[in-house]
């Protein structure tokens, strides 16, 4: 919890700095996600930034919409193309594979698991656990695709925020 409130004060103090520097606009800039792409998407979950996986991951999700981590999320292709197209174009640069082979969850990354290494353990199992994909649960901006700890709320004990 120490390296977690500490990490919330670095990112404070980065971010005034930022702004003082003129160059805190940079998560303002960023760009919006495709309405197509949130439409579909983020209908049953949050739109994940395409960001957070690689593009032959990406590929590897589209290509499994029928059974999509227990539910038929197939679209039409006139759907699915742009949100293709988008996170062909938008993935992380570094892949995102584990023993070759494309990772589906974004939750498996390295890059999510050192991100989240922190999360108190009573929010990772016991009746107030979070699952881990639940994004919005803790980055209150995660639906227009923020996950600044700037705007990070743990949940609090009891389970309110």
């Amino acid at each position: 919890m120490k390296r977690i409130t500490r990490r919330l004060i670095l990112s404070a103090a980065a971010g005034a700095i930022a702004v003082a520097a003129g160059a805190g606009a940079s998560e303002s800039q960023r760009a919006p996600l495709p309405s197509e792409y949130v439409e579909e998407c983020g209908s049953c979950h949050v739109a994940f930034p395409a960001r957070m996986l690689d593009a032959a991951s990406w590929r590897a999700v589209l290509a499994g919409l029928d059974r999509h981590f227990g539910v038929d999320a197939s679209a039409d292709a006139e759907t699915l193309e742009p949100i293709r197209a988008y996170l062909s174009q938008a993935a992380r640069s570094r892949p995102t594979a584990s023993g070759g082979e494309p990772l589906l969850r974004i939750t498996e990354t390295r890059w999510f698991r050192h991100e989240h290494d922190e999360v108190p353990a009573r929010l990772r199992s016991g009746p107030e656990a979070v699952p881990l994909s639940n994004c919005a649960a803790c980055h209150r901006n995660a639906a227009q695709g923020s996950y600044s700890e700037r705007s990070l709320e743990l949940p609090r004990k009891g389970g309110s925020k």
